[in-house]
């Protein structure tokens, strides 16, 4: 990026934040961020919003940033869900060099400063489960109770605390809080949890530990040993700042900046892992990588581009309040990405098979199609032609209202890249449904054009009866009725707003030849069909199957005016 992109590109609040930093010589005009998930599930389209946010920041701004797994709660992680992290943000083009860290990284010296909090009369040993914790916390109203272990020594706290990592009591049977305020009106400084037993194996310490550090005992910690100067987090954690300051105040360790902004909020769409993992388990999709769910593999698996994603993450913007985007946002974001990229195919996901009886029967040729429109540099390719062709169903009506500018009896249309054809004769099956059409060709008409100026209003696509090749083809829609899914309707649960139609299976589609040679995940669009990609779990009979990445044009506006 060149100093013109940079002085062009609109500063938001954090933007602007860290500019005025590096001016003033805040951090020795540093600027370092890092991106902290989770290894708990696997990425979703509001991660992207944050990783874009910290890398983008770091570029633009000749900084750094870190990748850390915030691996502090065994009972949820998975080393899957860290490779796969690792391989969403490597698809993004994001990459973040040497600098991979996790906060089990840093269990020793959490461990040391938690001990320097309890020598500082800042921690103490509690015997109060997590019931009761809650119990005496209070609310926003009633202040809360202190701890009947609060006032224990320093000695008795040190041996217990000794105790507990090394494994001497039950899970839940005690924890380590921060001695801080039970009147606060902030509840999270109502002496919260720093270290909590769990007798669990962790996917890189082992059995090592028996006691865990809390999200927020480890996060600012780890911000403050990484040299981190801008903690970029989502608005849930404003709250926790005032937290996150005191620990990093009370240790006297270096001080990051947190800095909040609202997450990414999609209607038709759930962005919380809790119930991405339900949907998962229960069955309602096919994994975390199903081709409906909004995980960053699973929009790959779809076929979205990691600069739609980028671009959509751009527009969206930075806010201080929370706000839900339409998803049609992202669907523009898309078709405009691969509009450019997507070359074009023909195929048809309703075969209808038409005879041309003027062509000459055992005689194939080929005819030019251009690859994209958009791009010139794409270039032409030839597509085979012969009697039989197969058109989409859909493009033929025997008895059609005025305006009608498809195939109909007696009526001709173009076939696109080919020749004009006109419907003759209807052929029906035993059950009097339409099973082939009998046309005529206009040979003079070859590549679309009419030597004696006619005009012909409909253009179809086609594909060649003998080259075609049969694949399966998967129609992805929302994967929820409901605009706001996560708030469900009263009475009701966030899965009974799942849209039953989230997904219908072609079976019987045909596509020419040449999409045989496309890569997984590779961008074509079938024209006037829609964009699709190769799905990367293909049959191991050889069979093709496609995925559709986003119609042609937005479906659901059409269905709001009906």
């Amino acid at each position: 990026m060149n100093e013109s992109e940079k002085e062009e590109k609109p500063l938001d609040f954090i933007r602007s934040t860290v500019k005025q930093d590096q001016e003033d010589g805040k951090n020795e005009g540093r600027v370092h961020t890092r991106f902290p998930p989770e290894p708990n599930g696997y990425l979703h389209l509001g991660h992207a919003k944050s990783i874009c946010l910290n890398f983008g920041i770091a570029e633009e701004f000749n900084g750094l940033c870190n990748l850390r797994l915030d691996d502090t709660n065994p009972v949820a992680e998975k080393t899957e869900y860290a490779q796969a992290i690792m391989d969403d943000l490597r698809w993004l083009g994001f990459d973040w060099e040497e600098r991979l860290f996790h906060a089990s990284d840093y269990f020793g010296q959490l461990h040391d400063w938690a001990v320097q909090l309890i020598q500082d009369h800042k921690a103490f040993v509690c015997d109060l489960t997590f019931e009761e914790m809650r119990e005496l916390r209070g609310n926003l109203i009633e202040p809360g109770k202190e701890s009947p272990f609060r006032d224990r020594t320093v000695e008795e706290n040190l041996d217990l605390f000794q105790q507990m990592k090394e494994g001497a009591f039950d899970e839940g049977s005690k924890t380590l809080r921060a001695k801080i305020d039970m009147s606060s009106p902030n509840l999270n400084l109502r002496d919260p949890v720093l270290y909590r037993i769990l007798d669990q194996e962790h996917p890189r310490t082992g059995s090592v530990w028996k006691i865990y550090p809390s999200y927020d005992f480890a996060h600012g910690q780890s911000d403050s040993i990484e040299g981190i100067t801008h903690s970029l987090c989502t608005l849930e954690f404003e709250h926790h700042r005032p937290l996150y300051d005191w620990f990093c105040e009370n240790l006297g360790i270096h001080h990051p900046q947190q800095i909040e902004f609202a997450r990414l909020n999609l209607n038709y769409t759930v962005m919380s892992k809790r119930k991405m993992l339900r949907l998962v388990q229960e069955g309602h999709v096919h994994g975390w990588d199903d081709p409906r769910m909004p995980t960053l593999s699973g929009m790959r698996r779809r076929g979205f581009t990691a600069q739609a994603i980028k671009n959509f993450c751009e527009r969206v913007g930075l806010a201080k309040r929370e706000n839900v985007i339409e998803i049609e946002l992202l669907e523009y974001c898309l078709r405009d990405d691969l509009n450019k990229k997507a070359v074009r195919r023909l195929g048809v996901l309703n075969p209808l098979k038409i005879t041309i009886e003027n062509y000459p029967s055992g005689q194939t040729e080929e005819v030019d199609a251009i690859n994209n429109p958009e791009d010139e540099d794409a270039g032409t390719r030839k597509i085979p032609f012969s009697r039989e062709i197969f058109i989409d169903r859909n493009d033929f009506m025997e008895d059609p209202p005025k305006k009608y500018f498809r195939l109909a009896p007696g009526k001709e249309v173009r076939l696109k890249y080919a020749f004009y054809i006109t419907c003759k004769e209807v052929v029906k099956d035993e059950n009097s449904e339409v099973s082939e059409l009998i046309c005529t060709y206009d040979p003079e008409s070859r590549g679309g054009d009419s030597p004696d100026g006619r005009k012909v209003k409909g253009t179809i696509q086609w594909v060649d009866a003998r080259s075609a090749v049969a694949c399966k083809v998967n129609l992805y829609d929302r994967l929820f009725s409901n605009p706001n899914p996560e708030d469900g309707e009263e009475g009701k649960d966030f899965v009974d707003c799942l849209n039953p139609d989230s997904l219908e299976i072609v079976e019987s589609a045909l596509v020419e030849p040449s999409v045989q040679d496309f890569e997984v995940g590779e961008p074509m669009q079938l024209e006037r069909v829609g964009y699709f990609c190769i799905d990367s779990d293909q049959p191991e009979d050889g069979s093709l199957v496609l995925n559709r990445s986003v119609a042609m044009r937005d479906s659901w506006a059409k269905k709001a005016k009906k």
